[in-house]
């Protein structure tokens, strides 16, 4: 039975499996009366129909429902995401394309603290001290949101809301083990009285990504590509973090956060071809970070908040297997940031509040292989922004605000955005928005020097060169959006059609330099190559018909066209982008602590940008089935995941071939 059968077979169990009793014994306590609420849209708490732009919220039920137990892997229950794992334990998101091994167009945040790499704009999602079973939700921005949180909330916003200490007082225990050596275990501890609440978590997870013996593409006519060959990925990463919240006055508080991580990963052996010595087999990590927050209520009229933290990450790896030649090859990397933050929040009348503040940032980079020097790459950013929120009638809501943002490379740039929610009744919201945001470039693009040094001290190769100055990518957004809620069939719906133009794309391009009186050949650098427009629209949707069935289900259609300088960016930019991407996931609740739940996710075929290949059209069907029951005075939850059910797929390149497999999990909390 292929994997879009076995979906549909499953929907409909499922479903049937709700009629009879259950829809006898509906009560309208049992269902959700007002929309989510979110925070990460405006800086404002809000329900999401009164929100500027789209949001997806991902909450502590849908993490256990999905079987997920990678953070990144929750982004495929969000419209117009593509999530994939690269190499060397790297992962991969796209919203509506344009994406490469990097993810370097998203925001992405923890409790407010940035997490992208100043170095290549990536999130290490691997290396991040945080566990799955820490997170209170997710909420993410669809769409451009620099106007609130600056360059980098290029087209989406990612912001991880983990649980406050009081959430989880006592022990919490939980194991996984399955196949392809996945275990792991994650142990928390939460305790405190009075105004002192803290938490403590340590882990260690450990990961076997794909197939080990791959012998050909999927399509068994086509061979491996030239450019691939890493047949083996693993990882273990070991972790620890801590929360203290502390009431210190009726109106104040203060918020400490710390965690430390290692990781040991690895990639398989391979043929290596000369280039493939920057790839390493062996790498050891690093991360830390520390964050302190206090926010103070002044009056029902003011709050503010300041935060500050620092964080850093390091890498260390061993090269590649013996390409022909001795080389030098220092593959250590190190990259922190250091941050400060002013919010304050006020409502001047009860149809006017407002959100305003600064940022001011340090981040550093030192890549000996990466830059071609020993030299530590520093740059300084200052942000001021401001949003305002005038509840102008009792169906018109319009929003006004702007991020003015200095950056170390590219000056002085302003993102503004003005939207407007019109309530065309009630518990049903028309959205329009226009916005305009910037990607500043980040230290590889604009000074990347990786150079190939034989061990007699001669240069072997030169593989990237520095950048010329380059000038920051520009996105305007124009959308249309929908939310509604539907009462009599307990139905949540969010629809958005949109329109994007981005400018000034940068892009990697190989080409030949010259260096004095010689030739340079085949060296790459980046470059301001053209402009692309993706246009399209997605809707998600919760239907929960009766107490113990909960649905989730989302769509997009996405067309993307370009028009570059580099004929390679302009075909691959709109395959970048599949045309349709779809997911359901819904949860059954049986009596006796019985549950069961499963996914289907589709996506058409994607070009993954840079070094990424095609990868073809795929249907993934997860289930799972879990028992939840108290034992000795401990609440203990049973579960068994299968991934992947179907047919095996490709992820990023045509060899991470990602087959089915099954996990168990057992978790106790006393």
């Amino acid at each position: 039975m292929d994997s879009t059968r076995l979906a549909g077979v499953w929907l409909i169990g499922t479903l049937l499996l709700g009629q009879g009793s259950a829809f006898a014994q509906v009560d309208e306590a049992d269902f959700f009366d007002e929309l989510p609420v979110v925070l990460s849209a405006s800086r404002l708490s809000q329900p999401v129909s009164d929100a500027p732009t789209a949001v997806s919220v991902i909450d502590q039920e849908m993490i256990r429902a999905s079987g997920f137990r990678d953070i990144p892997e929750l982004l495929r229950l969000v419209p117009g995401f593509s999530v994939a794992y690269t190499e060397d334990n790297t992962w991969t998101a796209g919203y509506h394309g344009l994406a490469d091994a990097y993810s370097r167009r998203f925001q992405v945040l923890v409790d407010g603290r940035s997490i992208y790499s100043p170095h290549y704009g990536a999130v290490y999602w691997t290396d991040l001290p945080l566990s799955i079973d820490d997170i209170e939700r997710i909420e993410v921005v669809r769409g451009p949101n620099a106007a609130i949180y600056g360059a980098n909330a290029f087209v989406a916003v990612i912001n991880i809301i983990t649980k406050a200490a009081a959430q989880v007082p006592g022990a919490f225990v939980s194991m996984q083990a399955g196949e392809q050596d996945m275990r792991g275990i994650t142990v928390r501890q939460g305790g405190g009285s009075g105004d002192l609440r803290y938490r403590l978590t340590a882990s260690a997870q450990q990961r076997d990504r794909f197939e080990r013996d791959v012998v050909g593409k999927l399509d068994p006519e086509g061979p491996l590509s030239d450019d691939n060959g890493r047949y083996f990925e693993a990882s273990r990463t070991y972790f620890v973090n801590g929360r203290v919240d502390r009431q210190i006055t009726r109106d104040s508080d203060l918020m400490l956060q710390f965690g430390l991580s290692r990781g040991d990963w690895k990639g398989g052996s391979r043929t290596a071809a000369p280039g493939s010595v920057l790839e390493p087999i062996d790498q050891d990590s690093r991360a830390l970070y520390l964050q302190l927050a206090y926010h103070k209520v002044e009056s029902e009229r003011r709050e503010w908040r300041l935060q500050a933290y620092h964080s850093q990450n390091r890498f260390d790896a061993d090269a590649a297997g013996d390409v022909g030649v001795n080389v030098v090859v220092d593959q250590y990397l190190t990259q922190s940031r250091s941050n400060i933050e002013l919010q304050v929040t006020e409502q001047w009348t009860p149809t006017l509040r407002a959100v305003w503040g600064g940022e001011v940032r340090q981040e550093s980079v030192k890549s000996p292989q990466g830059y071609n020097s020993d030299r530590t790459l520093r740059g300084e950013l200052a942000r001021s922004f401001a949003n305002l929120e005038w509840r102008a009638t009792g169906r018109l809501l319009v929003q006004g605000g702007a991020m003015l943002e200095h950056h170390y490379f590219t000056g002085t740039d302003v993102s503004p955005r003005v939207a407007a929610n019109f309530t065309l009744a009630p518990g049903h919201v028309l959205r329009l928005g226009i916005s305009q945001a910037y990607r500043s470039p980040t230290f590889f693009e604009q000074e990347g020097n990786q150079v190939i040094v034989l061990d007699d001290g001669t240069v072997g190769d030169v593989v990237t060169v520095p950048s010329p100055r380059l000038a920051p990518e520009r996105i305007l957004s124009r959308e249309i959006g929908y939310v509604g809620y539907w009462r009599p069939a307990r139905l949540e719906f969010d629809l958005r059609v949109f329109r994007d133009k981005i400018g000034n794309f940068i892009g990697q391009q190989k080409s030949d330099f010259f260096s004095g009186d010689a030739i340079r050949v085949n060296e790459f650098r980046y470059e301001n190559i053209g402009q692309a427009w993706s246009q399209g629209g997605e809707f998600q949707l919760r239907w929960k018909p009766v107490r113990r069935l909960d649905v989730h289900a989302h769509f997009a259609r996405v067309f993307t066209t370009a028009d570059t300088r580099r004929e390679n960016y302009t075909v691959d930019i709109p395959l970048s982008t599949p045309r349709s991407s779809w997911g359901v996931l819904a949860t059954y609740r049986f009596d006796n602590g019985w549950e069961t739940s499963g996914g289907v996710w589709g996506t058409d075929a994607v070009k993954w940008l840079t070094e990424g290949d095609t990868t073809r059209r795929y249907t993934r069907v997860d289930a799972r089935l879990a028992k939840r029951w108290k034992w000795q005075g401990r609440e203990v939850e049973a579960a068994l995941v299968g991934q992947n059910l179907g047919d095996d797929y490709e992820e990023f390149r045509d060899t991470n071939r990602f087959s089915r497999r099954v996990y168990g999990s057992l978790a106790l909390a006393w």
